[in-house]
């Protein structure tokens, strides 16, 4: 078992130490509030399929194709991909923002008066069907994302380095295991907070917490995309 946990805290420390992983995830969890573990799961296990697939081309390919080159292309598509999902996630909280609407009514009784109401169209409740689509669209992103985080870099080949120094397959498998537990959990974990804490500002739509914390999101997502590409 110390195999597994020790696989479980290497990709725990990767995932959080990760700046790229957090801007990816962040304004995607922040959209898909109510369901936000679904992005980290997805992206988790896209994580490790990346990883995997890198790994595998590294061992049977790298005297053939240069594997640290496509890797390195995969790493300048992480910045573009984080650049379009922060230019992204900013609009929504614009376009959000400006849902608003302001309906005068009038009064006849008691006496004559106009009352002017604001309040906001939501389209969860209005259309449930989009939305349901919009959160399978964000999920299936998330998976390509994390795919692609774990293509880019050959270092992550490395984090896996220790299962050819264990004594016996067995070892490396558990070892392999936790790794894959942990990315997925980890994620799951912050994504779900960022849910919690989104939900809890969406409750008060007026007080622009909540378009805030989309802008921040999507800013700190253009901004490590950027020092990505740099």
């Amino acid at each position: 078992m110390l195999q597994f946990f020790t696989g479980i805290l290497m990709s725990s420390v990767h995932v959080v130490t990760g700046p790229d992983h957090l801007a990816a995830v962040t304004p995607l969890a922040i959209e898909n509030r109510k369901k936000a573990w679904h992005i980290g799961f997805f992206w988790g296990l896209g994580h490790v399929l990346g990883m995997l697939m890198i790994g595998m081309l590294y061992i049977a390919f790298r005297e053939v194709i240069h594997v640290e080159k496509i890797s390195g292309y995969s790493e300048y598509l992480v910045g573009i991909v984080l650049i379009g999902i922060g230019i992204w996630a900013i609009i929504k909280s614009l376009k959000h923002f400006h849902s608003y609407h302001v309906h005068p009514h009038y009064h006849a009784v008691p006496s004559p008066q106009i009352h002017i109401h604001r309040h906001e169209h939501e389209d969860e409740f209005e259309h449930f069907h989009e939305h349901q689509k919009t959160n399978r669209q964000n999920s299936v992103t998330a998976l390509l994302i994390g795919t692609l985080h774990g293509f880019a870099g050959i270092s992550h080949f490395l984090i896996i380095l220790p299962t050819l120094a264990l004594p016996s397959m067995h070892d490396s498998i558990i070892y392999l295991s936790g790794f894959a537990f942990g990315t997925i959990i980890t994620m799951v974990s912050y994504a779900l907070i960022l849910g919690l804490v989104a939900q809890r500002t969406a409750d008060f739509p007026k007080s622009k917490v909540f378009r805030n914390i989309r802008i921040i999101a999507g800013s700190l997502a253009i901004a490590v995309g950027i020092w990505w590409l740099i």
